[in-house]
């Protein structure tokens, strides 16, 4: 998704496009996995007045208009990355932290099997599974 895309996107949902949300928009592009305290520290790069609190309103306002959303990586924080980079899945390593992604149709056998014997439609895009990588195993 591209800056004017974002403009257009937000001026055709009846919302300006303020400095904050430009600031933070770029800040979830750019470190793709990120705490709101991560986008707070780089927002406050260019803009230092900006304080979490207009950080945490101005996600939550992109999230309601799915230009972001989040997932829990661990305990603590969610994590934000861009809507339009959501379809994958989070592999944690509880080793290194390492935060790696694959494709949904990697757990196709999963979510197959969900739907086919429990009725259950799984959000592969909030899914993260924890684990070893290669290099901690």
């Amino acid at each position: 998704m591209t800056e004017t895309s974002w403009h257009e996107e937000l001026r055709a949902k009846g919302y300006r496009v303020t400095p904050q949300r430009q600031l933070v928009l770029e800040a979830v592009k750019e470190l793709e996995h990120a705490t709101p305290e991560e986008i707070c520290a780089k927002v406050r790069q260019t803009a230092r007045g900006v304080n979490i609190s207009t950080v945490y309103r101005t996600l939550e306002l992109l999230e309601e208009l799915a230009m972001v959303t989040h997932t829990h990586l661990g305990h603590g924080a969610p994590t934000y990355h861009l809507a339009a980079d959501a379809d994958h899945v989070h592999l944690v390593c509880r080793g290194c932290g390492e935060v790696g992604e694959v494709g949904p149709e990697m757990v196709e056998g999963l979510v197959k099997g969900l739907d086919d014997q429990l009725g259950f439609a799984a959000d592969v895009h909030h899914l993260t599974v924890f684990g070893l990588c290669r290099d901690c195993r």
